[in-house]
């Protein structure tokens, strides 16, 4: 019979898991001790428990799949629930996996004074989960594993944990045959959809995270060609499809959000209209909408729709495309991106030369919540699905540097991180040497958190708090033995990127305005 750590590492590679970050304690060691004798499945040591999850979470948005953390009890488990909160907000399929004291000591809801105890350490994580498990038995690690893996990859996709028993890893316990759930994808009634569809002259047709998740790129391109409706994306949904219906720019910038207004009909795949997408829903609800969801209350829980499609977004779109009737343009979605384009330009031209250097990549771009970052968001040409990772669920700080770790265990992989920001994981550099990972970080240094900074002088209250004492980011990156330059603004970025092999970092010295996607900046002020 197995161990129960090796019998939790057989379910995960059954799953077809082959990166697993973790970070040991004393409650854990039997997982690493169980590595050993799957060469199959790589474990990324890490140097806090939230860059464990974040890297997790990048993982799985890079690739599509299974992200897991695995961490030790207590204080280590609580470190992770930002990370975990973020994966929740913006659907990340995420595995956590938190050792818990041994069951012979527990005492239910009473705290005894255990190395690392909590009274209730799964209820922790119930807000920012979409399900909780903990294995009752030994004999049961096995089964529950499995269970907490299907409910992760089930649609529509979220983190779960999983709270196993310190003793439970070194017990005896029985094999546990994985069985692989097969999809189930019901026949959809096009019929309302279709007349909504034929009724409208101005079609628009907004893609969300859930469609990116679901792969519904082509079907959405085929759906835009025949109804010449432009494609508006959401951060979750940028570079899912290189349709040239595209739309190349955020709904914040007012030739966009000129689409939504006078569109007769939105088609949403995948979506649930978020605050942040939405202006906090000063935008208008559609004349008429039609949504395909996996998740019919999730689908509707900001703006009604009149046709519910209730399925996985690319079949259902799919099916729509190959049905309707194709349309006459009336929208010039050249014209449009041009239009954007000069926009921000003229707003911001140092911000402009950051997305230049970024523009014809290939790498995956994981950007954090910075000034920097806002820029890449709404305005940088995502050029391939999964191609941009970025924290707008719940808007973590933090989160660039700690998630490119991830991404970059399969893809080259640029952060673009704030000073603040970066500081949160710094200590992960040595995450990133140790493991030799292909990633460029790139640092924008303006001296302190330059959005806060930017909220205090348009309020025009006395500029506190936000100014930070930081280390030469260059030297720091140095001293773990990563190669660093330093520029002084954009210029030279693209260049430096192009030289850029393995672990490297650039330094930045700039200030950038905040784009119109930020709340101090959006357009809209009042409901119409």
């Amino acid at each position: 019979m197995p161990r129960g750590a090796e019998s939790l590492l057989e379910v995960l590679a059954a799953h077809d898991v082959e990166v697993v970050f973790g970070l040991p304690g004393v409650h854990n060691l039997a997982v690493w001790e169980a590595l050993q004798k799957h060469p199959g499945i790589r474990m990324i040591g890490v140097r806090h428990e939230q860059t464990a999850v974040y890297a997790a979470d990048g993982y799985a948005r890079a690739t599509g799949k299974l992200g897991v953390a695995v961490v030790t009890t207590g204080p280590g488990a609580a470190n992770t629930l930002g990370a975990t909160g973020e994966a929740w907000a913006s659907g990340s399929p995420v595995l956590v996996i938190a050792t818990d004291i041994p069951s012979t000591l527990r005492r239910p809801g009473v705290y005894r004074g255990v190395l690392h105890e909590t009274r209730d350490q799964k209820a922790m994580f119930a807000p920012v989960t979409k399900a909780t498990f903990d294995v009752p038995s030994a004999r049961e690690l096995g089964a529950c594993a499995d269970k907490a893996v299907q409910q992760v990859m089930r649609s529509p996709h979220g983190p779960v944990y999983l709270g196993v028993p310190t003793d439970f890893l070194s017990a005896d316990v029985p094999h546990h045959t994985v069985t692989q759930a097969e999809p189930t994808h019901a026949v959809v009634d096009l019929t309302e959809a279709q007349k909504l569809i034929a009724k409208s002259s101005r079609p628009l047709i907004w893609a969300g995270g859930g469609a990116a998740r679901s792969g519904a790129g082509a079907a959405l391109g085929a759906l835009a060609a025949k109804l010449q409706a432009p494609i508006v994306t959401t951060y979750g949904a940028r570079g899912l499809t290189d349709s040239p219906y595209v739309v190349r720019g955020p709904v914040h910038a007012p030739p966009v959000g000129k689409l939504w207004d006078d569109a007769d009909l939105v088609i949403a795949v995948g979506t649930d209209f978020d605050g942040m997408m939405t202006q906090n829903w000063l935008q208008p609800r559609p004349r008429a909408l039609i949504a395909i969801n996996i998740d019919k209350a999730e689908a509707n829980k900001n703006y009604p729709a009149d046709v519910t499609l209730e399925g996985d977004a690319a079949v259902v779109t799919t099916a729509l495309a190959a049905e309707v009737t194709a349309k006459q343009a009336s929208v010039d979605i050249d014209a449009v991106n041009a239009e954007v384009r000069a926009l921000a330009e003229a707003d911001s031209p140092e911000a402009m030369k950051l997305l230049r250097a970024l523009e014809d990549t290939e790498a995956t771009i994981v950007a954090d919540m910075c000034i920097p970052g806002y820029w890449i968001g709404g305005f940088h040409h995502v050029t391939k699905p999964r191609g941009l990772a970025y924290p707008v669920g719940w808007g973590t700080l933090g989160f660039g540097f700690p998630a490119a770790i991830g991404a970059a265990v399969e893809h080259r992989t640029i952060a673009v991180v704030g000073d603040g920001g970066f500081l949160f994981a710094c200590g992960d550099l040595a995450t990133l040497k140790q493991e030799s990972l292909p990633l460029t970080i790139v640092l924008v240094d303006d001296g302190g958190y330059g959005m806060l900074r930017y909220d205090q002088q348009i309020a025009n209250h006395a500029i506190s708090g936000v100014d930070l004492t930081c280390p030469d980011f260059a030297k720091l990156a140095e001293s773990f033995g990563i190669p660093a330059v330093t520029l002084n603004g954009f210029d030279d970025l693209k260049s430096a990127l192009t030289g850029a092999e393995g672990p490297t970092m650039i330094v930045v010295n700039a200030s950038l305005k905040p784009p119109v996607t930020t709340s101090p900046r959006w357009y809209r002020k009042t409901a119409t």
